[in-house]
């Protein structure tokens, strides 16, 4: 998992967090592999393998995600028209939310992104930002 942001506390400390909460994660990461094991999705969600299961069973029960046994392993269907459970979210579907992070980043440029880089196909605002 890549690097989280941080906050300084208030004591001198600092907390860190993420938009997306441990289920999200979870659900996208099966999203993007469907056949993955729980012990891979823990481990790419930086979670251990126990609370993957309970995060599942918890999507499993919410009606996100159906688990369906091939063989020795499970294979997940994530369900797309599925609403967020927040008040505030409520009226969007988590397939935009799984449209929006498991698609390749090349399709998820429009043709305006693309048509607003600057000088050596960056943004602008970017050009000679990486050139050391």
């Amino acid at each position: 998992m890549s690097d989280m942001a941080t906050t300084a506390g208030g004591n001198g400390s600092t907390r860190n967090w993420t938009f997306l909460t441990n289920h999200g994660h979870v659900l996208l990461a099966i999203a993007r592999n469907p056949t993955a094991r729980l012990r891979d999705v823990a481990d790419e969600v930086g979670v251990t393998e126990r609370a993957a299961q309970a995060i599942v069973a918890d999507l499993e029960a919410g009606g996100y995600l159906r688990r369906t046994r091939v063989g020795r392993r499970n294979e997940y269907t994530v369900n797309p028209s599925g609403h967020f459970r927040h008040p505030a979210e409520a009226d969007r579907q988590v397939g935009d939310l799984l449209a929006l992070f498991t698609t390749e980043q090349a399709e998820r440029r429009t043709p305006d992104q693309a048509g607003r880089q600057g000088p050596g196909g960056h943004a602008p605002g970017q050009a000679g930002r990486d050139a050391g």
